[in-house]
């Protein structure tokens, strides 16, 4: 199965997202679909999602005419569509051959910095487009082009792109005269964000003005004479929520958030209340108006935290001049400026400068680190006191900044439980309000003859029949969540993961490089022959990838001795090894392990210190202790979660003495030593039935079952690319404050998302109640819809701009 992403835009409500989800999911061919309102983000997965773009926007577009799909530039997979019955209404007059069609194969390929995008208006037969694509193709500093017709999409790799433009409208005039090819910026969708806004504004405030006149003149003059102001008004506020309720009768529809206001505003009409019929749509479109800007002024905030990508750098050529480009045009090896006060562009190596670099943005660590020629340098952190030139390591679609961006906007597909109950509570919602308001408007007429009284008490109803607080302020909290986290250097692989936190009752943690540096260091050599009894331990470890093999190698090399030629060397995972010296059998590795060769050993050396023993032709001949340094955060880091309430435990494969010692130090609650891998998982859950859901908190290669199998897995970013793989979250520094950050995040996202629910339920339960009782009318039932969300939106975002976690 393939997973396609996908950017869909001109959905306003988040209700409709989940709605439009479930309709998406119901195409044949498609295994999986994940809309994230918050993101704009559709994701597909499929055997072969790029067969079925077209069925997809036929369905988003029945649903909802303003959906517009196009595909992610940042996975570049771009879809060609065969569109077989196109030519049938194609009105041009030049031939067509349906085997271009037929055979016209789906391509895809990589994005870079020679990737550029085109809108092609004017195409109106799939067969041109695939003829246009060949001739573009086919230009001389062309590599490839991809022209998807159903989105009036062009994408060409090109050499370079001058006069490419000019070749392009040129080759379009042959194929079809008026066709227009223009080139996509990133600000165009910004600017016609910008222009709707305005044009809604204007109608807004014209409305509005007709709405006073209308009002003054339904109770200074009475009669029709008002309609005169206030049926214009009704028109131009409403008349995208009609054109929407048109189609919504045509699709059978009828739980549309615009065709029961088309209703509500209509019958409000037919029961004499001109003034609030009008003032009811005046209101809900200011309240939609709000609420779209504070979702995309939401939006936007959470980007600008996380987006720190680049839009240009500065780059020395190699006669000094600089030049500045395109940052997504830089290669490796490249030499970019980098001044004081700049942010570092890409990831990359000082090349030539000295200067003090803060690294919190990315890392959150608020010390500035000092750098030199020769060290590597993480995009994102801004440069402080010093001018440096760097040397690109990695190109932008692959430095760090690219690497959060894309992680936090995935991040929000994995939905949390409490949305994915909202979005099926909202299923039940909106029918059971409509079937009450139906009842109302029907029943108690009946026995009391009040028509209009209950009519209109009916219609309030339909106002707030639409879920849309619910369904966008949960996932909005959430998302929120995982932009705070990026800020502080804590990625949050899904919102499920940042859910699970706030359930975490323990935190377990691997001793070594997760509370220990890892920094092994050879303290002691016991023996009669010290530098034989290194020698030869060494050449056993001299390939083995773990800490303790590696400090013991490495402090061979320092004392300047010669490894021993060993061979038949054998690892046994969570002892030691055994090798083969002169013909001699060589054992290698902890207590347990020379128990079980038959070796007796000395069992005086204390238990500070980690003991690699070594025996050789089944005798005792030496043992290395080999310590560790505890991390400064740890001590405290333990002591933050057991005043949240949480139990700590740590777990190794290290002997019983080392592992207490170190748990004394930081106060943690259980220590388990002398596990292999597989018995780390089985700690675990053992915990988990005693205390609760458990965080595992590792780094290593050996760690990523145990990451994978628990409640909630975390790994540190400099630990191995399996444990990262692997966990529900990662910890991008070193640190282990993180983790009680995480889950003061965790539990300020799940407070808000409460928070917001309730709200949002009381306040809709409240008008209904109220309406009931003849207290509410119309216009606190809008403030119940659109406003309730509007604050939800508001209060969701508290979690990002938040300075403290609690």
């Amino acid at each position: 199965m393939k997973t396609a992403i996908l950017r869909i835009t001109g959905l306003d409500c988040a209700n409709c997202a989940a709605r439009l989800e479930r309709k998406l999911a119901k195409i044949e061919g498609v295994q999986e679909v994940n809309l994230t309102f918050a993101t704009q983000q559709l994701r597909i997965t499929a055997e072969n999602p790029m067969d079925l773009l077209s069925k997809i926007q036929e369905v988003a577009k029945k649903f909802e005419p303003n959906v517009n799909i196009t595909t992610e530039s940042k996975d570049a997979i771009d879809l060609c569509v065969d569109r077989a019955n196109d030519h049938e209404e194609c009105s041009c007059n030049h031939e067509h051959h349906h085997e271009d069609l037929q055979n016209h194969e789906h391509k895809f390929f990589v994005s870079d910095k020679n990737t550029l995008l085109f809108r092609v208006e004017g195409l109106d037969c799939a067969n041109c487009a695939a003829k246009l694509e060949r001739k573009i193709a086919k230009l001389p500093n062309v590599e490839d082009a991809i022209l998807t017709f159903s989105t009036s999409q062009l994408r060409v790799k090109a050499r370079h792109s001058k006069n490419l433009l000019e070749q392009m409208q040129q080759l379009a005039a042959t194929v079809e005269p008026g066709v227009v090819i223009t080139p996509i910026t990133k600000t165009a969708p910004q600017k016609q964000e910008e222009d709707d806004q305005k044009a809604d504004l204007i109608k807004l405030i014209i409305g509005a003005v007709l709405f006073v006149a209308g009002t003054i003149m339904h109770h200074q003059i009475g009669g029709y004479w008002s309609l005169i102001a206030l049926i214009p008004a009704y028109l131009l506020l409403s008349l995208d929520v009609l054109k929407s309720a048109v189609k919504c009768i045509a699709h059978k529809n009828m739980l549309d958030e615009n065709f029961l206001m088309s209703i509500a505003t209509i019958g409000a009409f037919a029961v004499g209340e001109y003034p609030e019929a009008v003032g009811v749509m005046l209101f809900f479109m200011i309240g939609e108006y709000f609420e779209h800007r504070a979702v995309a002024g939401s939006r936007k905030a959470i980007m600008e935290a996380i987006d720190m990508r680049p839009e240009t750098v500065i780059l020395l050529t190699k006669d000094g001049e600089q030049t500045e480009i395109p940052a997504e045009e830089a290669m490796v090896g490249d030499i970019l400026l980098v001044r004081p006060g700049d942010r570092i562009p890409l990831d990359g190596n000082v090349y030539q400068g000295e200067s003090h670099v803060d690294t919190s943005p990315v890392t959150g660590e608020p010390v500035p680190v000092h750098v030199v020629a020769g060290d590597a340098v993480i995009s994102g952190c801004v440069n402080g006191d010093g001018l440096l030139q760097l040397q690109v390591e990695k190109p932008l679609s692959e430095s760090m900044v690219t690497r959060i961006l894309d992680a936090v906007e995935n991040a929000a597909a994995g939905k949390p439980q409490m949305e994915r109950f909202i979005t099926r509570f909202s299923q039940v919602y909106t029918p059971f309000v409509v079937i009450v308001a139906a009842l109302t408007a029907v029943l108690p007429p009946l026995f009391s003859g009040d028509w209009n009284y209950w009519v209109h008490t009916a219609l309030t109803f339909l106002v707030i029949s639409c879920p849309c607080a619910l369904v966008l302020s949960v996932p909005l909290a959430y998302y929120s969540g995982i932009g705070k986290g990026s800020r502080s250097g804590i990625l949050f692989k899904s919102g499920a993961s940042l859910e699970a936190l706030n359930k975490v009752k323990a935190v377990v943690l691997d001793k070594t490089g997760t509370i220990t540096k890892g920094d092994f260091k050879v303290q002691q050599i016991n023996g009669e022959n010290p530098d034989q009894v290194l020698a030869l331990c060494a050449a056993c470890e001299q390939n083995s990838t773990h800490p303790l093999a590696q400090s013991i190698v490495k402090e061979a090399a320092v004392r300047n001795l010669t490894l021993l030629k060993v061979d038949q060397v054998s690892e046994i995972s969570g002892h030691g090894v055994t090798a083969v010296w002169n013909g001699q059998p060589i054992v290698c590795g902890n207590e347990k392990l020379m128990h079980k060769m038959g070796v007796a050993v000395n069992t005086t050396l204390g238990d500070e210190h980690t003991h690699v023993y070594v025996a050789c032709n089944g005798a005792y001949i030496g043992a290395i202790s080999v310590g560790d340094t505890i991390k400064n955060t740890a001590q405290q880091a333990l002591a933050d979660l057991n005043k949240k309430g949480i139990k700590t435990a740590i777990l190794t494969g290290d002997h019983i003495g080392s592992a207490e010692a170190v748990g004394k130090k930081v106060n943690a609650d259980r220590v388990y030593a002398d596990l292999l891998p597989e018995d780390k998982l089985r700690i675990c859950k053992q915990l988990r039935t005693e205390w609760g859901n458990v965080m595992f908190v590792g780094d290593g290669i050996n760690d990523a079952p145990v990451l994978a199998g628990v409640d909630v897995g975390c790994a540190m970013g400099s630990g191995a690319d399996a444990a990262i793989e692997a966990a529900d979250a990662v910890f991008m520094k070193n640190d282990l404050n993180a983790i009680g950050k995480s889950i003061d995040i965790s539990r300020l996202v799940s407070k808000i998302a409460i928070e917001n629910v309730v709200f949002a339920l009381v306040i809709k339960a409240l008008v209904m109640v109220l309406g009931l009782l003849g207290f509410a009318n119309m216009w606190l039932a809008v403030f119940a819809d659109s406003g309730v969300a509007m604050l939800c939106v508001l209060n969701s975002v508290r979690v990002l701009m938040g300075k403290n976690y609690e």
